[in-house]
């Protein structure tokens, strides 16, 4: 599923990454790697706040929904 249903609170395993290239280098560059942990902290219309690698991130819906978890 992705990203952006998952619940607030709820540590999430990325299963996969989708997009084009530029998309998929630009999330990784931000440490949203194949297995790491993601945990969405807040949500604001769509748009999520998130923890990865020890960092919040935040991110818009068309993004969070190319992260599968």
């Amino acid at each position: 599923m992705p990203l952006t249903m998952s619940d607030i609170g709820k540590e999430s395993l990325i299963k996969k990454i989708g997009g084009n290239d530029k998309t998929k280098h630009f999330l990784e560059s931000m440490g949203f790697i194949t297995g790491s942990q993601v945990t969405i902290v807040s949500r604001n219309h769509g748009d999520v706040i998130v923890n990865v690698k020890d960092t919040r991130v935040a991110l818009s819906r068309e993004l969070a929904n190319k992260i599968m978890v």
